[in-house]
């Protein structure tokens, strides 16, 4: 009998939605025609969908009431005044505006902090951010610590920045030269794993240092928060909201994806510290091109009441307990199996190490992206790769990079599956293990976008 611990679910289940099971071979026939991407599978053809922890939550019944009183007047709703007394309450920022989503958050902002020939530096971007980045004509550089590039070993914060690579990068190309400093929390391209307070603090101090603006990518902050209460010394007795507002006092900016630890299904927000910067005006002139007017972002009404009372419930301590409890159910149950992962799990989900997995199929090959269509034959589990084939080409070589990780992200969606789906997830990937000494060779893109290929392009297998 197995000694793993399931933390259990602090709600009960009110409505529900039917899933099909394919059959092995109309999946098969399914993934073929979706060209190998993930993405581009049906959802109703999907059993267990952990492609993304965003946007894929279930909302509480407060939410939903809340749907109903949303005011959807164009301009000055109150329920965006709703929305903005939540985020001083929270974050204490004095100027905050919504967008739809994060990468909207990021489209206003970046244009207006990088320019053509900066560098930006950061524990680790995300493909969006990274994205966005390019978009504005600068160049990234990821300065994560040396731990976060070993998926097997167990250290805690292995989604810090290396402060002495930071500085000794900043001084090798000029401070001049950064726009600026991006800390993504939890360190979703490691794995999910959390930025300590400490690791925060000493990056704020160096942005100070060099006169570069710190910018919180804050899609997953409450989790963040959880673990730095759960694990860093000093915090054990401070409340995840007061964790919450020292974090984000180190930072000048801050972008955010609100449909992951806010609990909503669209969302996003960007932030300044300092309601008198000059930055102010060019988010609401970018604002008002891009998502509209600057009180309502490209939200409904109604989106922004779910949002406001969805910022309360994703730092509640007995959600985040469950919420990360389910990764490490998950995370233990692989470990049984001797399946190795970014250890220890983070905070959305589990990220598998396919190159481990798979250790004949290079990276050329994608061997993340192997296990990501083994799993939707074997189950129809969806997930998303990430690796050298989301990390994609050069933008200025047009070369295919090597990413440090070749990881297949089981991101879980919040307050939506049980303990029985996680167990079909470990059963699924043990079987796959099984015969993945037999597997060589992995797939090649046949098509490709120029940018954010892993989204929209098309591959076939190698044979």
């Amino acid at each position: 009998m197995s000694a793993i611990k399931y933390i259990p679910e602090p709600f009960r289940i009110k409505a529900v939605e039917p899933l099909k099971m394919l059959t092995r071979a109309e999946r098969e026939e399914k993934i073929k025609e979706a060209h190998y991407n993930l993405f581009n599978l049906r959802a109703e053809d999907v059993y267990i969908d952990l492609l993304t922890d965003s946007g894929t939550a279930a909302m509480s019944q407060a939410q939903w009431a809340g749907v109903m009183t949303g005011d959807e007047s164009y301009a000055g709703a109150k329920s965006y005044f709703r929305l903005m007394d939540a985020c001083k309450d929270i974050f204490g920022f004095g100027y905050v505006q919504p967008t739809h989503q994060g990468r909207a958050a990021e489209k206003v902002l970046m244009p207006l902090v990088l320019k053509k020939g900066q560098l930006a530096i950061s524990n680790m971007f995300f493909d969006t951010t990274r994205a966005h980045v390019e978009m504005a004509g600068a160049r990234t550089i990821d300065c994560v610590v040396e731990e976060a590039k070993d998926p097997a070993k167990r250290a805690p914060f292995k989604g810090n920045m290396d402060v002495e690579l930071m500085e000794k990068t900043i001084k090798e190309h000029g401070a001049e030269k950064f726009g600026l400093v991006v800390m993504t929390i939890t360190n979703n391209a490691a794995g999910g794993q959390p930025v300590s307070m400490k690791n925060l603090r000493e990056v704020s101090q160096l942005c100070r240092k060099y006169g570069i603006p710190m910018c919180i990518d804050a899609a997953r902050y409450a989790e963040n928060a959880y673990f730095i209460k759960r694990d860093e010394e000093g915090y054990q007795n401070t409340s995840i909201k007061d964790i919450v507002r020292e974090m984000f006092s180190y930072a000048d900016l801050f972008t955010m994806s609100s449909k992951k630890d806010a609990v909503v299904n669209m969302g996003g927000l960007v932030g300044v510290k300092d309601a008198g910067s000059p930055l102010v005006l060019g988010l609401k002139a970018n604002g008002i091109s891009y998502e509209g007017f600057v009180t309502y972002g490209g939200l409904a009404g109604r989106d922004m009441e779910a949002l406001a009372i969805g910022l309360y419930e994703g730092i509640d301590e007995n959600y985040l307990r469950y919420r990360i409890g389910q990764a490490e159910y998950l995370a233990a149950k692989l470990d049984e199996a001797g399946i190795a992962y970014q250890s220890p799990v983070g905070g959305h989900g589990v990220f598998v190490d396919a190159a481990a997995l798979f250790p004949k199929i290079p990276y050329t090959e994608f061997p993340a992206q192997v296990l990501s269509v083994e799993l939707y034959k074997e189950a129809g589990i969806r997930t998303c790769e990430i690796g050298s084939y989301m990390l994609g080409n050069d933008p200025d070589t047009g070369k295919q990079l090597k990413s440090d990780f070749e990881f297949t992200r089981l991101a879980l969606p919040r307050r939506v599956y049980t303990q029985a789906h996680l167990d079909i997830i470990a059963d699924a990937l043990v079987s796959i293990k099984e015969r993945a000494g037999q597997m060589e060779h992995g797939y090649r893109v046949t098509w490709e976008p120029p940018i954010l290929r892993h989204f929209q392009a098309h591959l076939e297998p190698i044979k």
